[in-house]
């Protein structure tokens, strides 16, 4: 049997508590932060280019708001059926493969949504290379930490949970 108080021992209880909440809550926004800057860091660190589906054109495969990740490949070795990434002018486009002519050095491509093949020809020299996997959701993320607002966002964010994690520490040496 304790010497204290009732009334202590359940301030003591709660004493811990809030520390322990906050140190919990602290972990688990720097946790996030660390885990969602992981796929971009680990697919570059394996040499792929990640980029964000803007448009419907491979759908329902491949959903708008997916990140990409495309892995430089020889065109000689891209079969058909195969989704590629490529330039158009200034945008970068990922369809599917449905003719490699490799006397012409070309690409024939069709979008899964499309009801017709694409009316131009992707040249060689255009590839960038072929989707090796995608995940849905994860290019809005991307997008929206490369953009300044998202970068302020997220050190925000982190700085939170460092800052939970440092109020829990001087709550429990009070």
């Amino acid at each position: 049997m304790s010497s204290r108080p009732e009334g202590q021992k359940e301030k003591n209880k709660g004493g811990r508590l809030i520390p322990a909440l906050c140190n919990i809550l602290g972990t688990l926004i720097l946790l996030s932060v660390i885990l969602s800057c992981l796929p971009p860091a680990m697919a570059r660190i394996r040499g792929d280019q990640i980029y964000n589906v803007v448009s419907g054109s491979m759908e329902p495969g491949i959903p708008v708001g997916s990140a990409i990740y495309v892995q430089a490949v020889e065109p000689e070795i891209v079969e058909e059926g195969d989704v590629i990434a490529f330039y158009s002018g200034t945008s970068v486009i990922a369809h599917r493969v449905v003719r490699n002519q490799t006397v012409e050095g070309e690409f024939t491509t069709k979008g899964d949504a499309n009801e017709q093949e694409d009316m131009n020809p992707v040249r060689y020299g255009e590839l960038i290379g072929r989707v090796s996997c995608h995940y849905p959701v994860l290019g809005l993320l991307l997008e929206a930490y490369t953009s300044t607002l998202g970068k302020v966002y997220l050190i925000c964010f982190a700085a939170c949970g460092a800052m939970l994690n440092m109020l829990a520490g001087r709550l429990r040496n009070r």
